[in-house]
């Protein structure tokens, strides 16, 4: 590709518009930086109608918070709103040009990635139609919605069991092991001193209408009273940017994560990250907290230029 040597249009692009870049475009805002913040309208937590835990903010739909934080990041003047999908993204002497799906190409002198994660439940019959409402992945943002009743624990890796093990706090638990995921003796002591009970027949489908769970079905036939079930997906990258660029991953339990330093900067130097992307545990104000390292970090990058 021919040399850009324009000077580059924003001081950062940030993309991704969910909780972490909306926090990293703030700090780069009120710093009256330049920024573009481009976001495709597709977040992760899309699917839940309600988030929990976030302080301040407990029990406002992901949609609302997303709202009102655009409302609050439109009052400085340097931001710049972009809805679209970013497909590419590739340093040029130190810059980086990200490239729109409808052709247009951002110039920006730094890069933050909060793209997210894509999750990919287990081949079970009635989990995508409930997930986010019924089938969840975290007791501490959606179990006390659903206390007192009759709980469970779909294993999809070694560290269900461990799962398995919190939900008593909740409501009363069975641990399914899926015929793969057998807790060890430790694991077992652990659960059965809880009260979990452990169910080897695997789960077939679920039963009662969408996105409400009656019961389970199993293997043999038999079916047991669950209201909710909490399952692990494993994550994949929800864009290819990080990729495209060569930065670093390291493996986590449910999949890869971007390598960031305290800062939040990835292997390749100007090219920041937060979020679900780069933490193991996905959780709102540990994404909103990335964002804030990220884009100060991003920030202490320019000033050093």
């Amino acid at each position: 590709m021919q040399l850009d040597i324009r000077p580059p249009r924003y001081d950062a692009i940030v993309v991704g518009g969910s909780f972490a870049g909306l926090s990293a475009a703030m700090q780069l805002a009120r710093a009256r930086r330049r920024i573009a913040l481009v976001d495709a309208g597709r977040p992760r937590n899309r699917y839940a109608a309600r988030s929990h835990g976030f302080l301040g903010l407990d029990g406002k739909s992901p949609t609302e918070i997303v709202r009102l934080g655009r409302r609050q990041l439109a009052a400085y003047p340097t931001v710049e709103f972009i809805d679209g999908t970013a497909a590419h993204a590739e340093e040029s002497a130190g810059r980086f040009l990200v490239t729109m799906e409808d052709g247009s190409v951002l110039h920006g002198a730094r890069l933050v990635l909060a793209t997210g994660m894509r999750d990919e439940l287990p081949a079970l019959p009635g989990l995508q139609e409930r997930w986010g409402q019924t089938v969840l992945h975290c007791p501490y943002c959606h179990g006390y919605e659903v206390a007192d009743r009759p709980l469970g624990v779909l294993a999809a890796h070694p560290l269900s069991a461990h799962q398995a093990a919190l939900l008593p706090d909740w409501g009363p638990t069975t641990y399914f092991t899926q015929g793969e995921f057998e807790p060890d003796s430790e694991q077992t002591a652990l659960l059965t001193a809880r009260g979990v009970r452990i169910e080897r027949t695997p789960v077939v489908n679920l039963l009662g209408p969408a996105p409400q769970i009656d019961a389970v079905q199993l293997a043999d036939g038999r079916r047991l009273l669950i209201n909710a079930l909490f399952v692990a997906a494993r994550v994949h990258m929800a864009s290819p940017l990080a990729m495209q660029l060569g930065c670093a991953f390291d493996q986590g339990p449910m999949g890869p994560y971007l390598r960031v330093d305290d800062f939040k900067q990835t292997t390749v130097p100007g090219v920041f990250a937060a979020g679900d992307a780069t933490l193991p545990m996905a959780n709102a104000t540990l994404a909103s907290a990335s964002g804030v390292m990220a884009g100060a970090g991003a920030h202490n990058s320019l000033v050093r230029g």
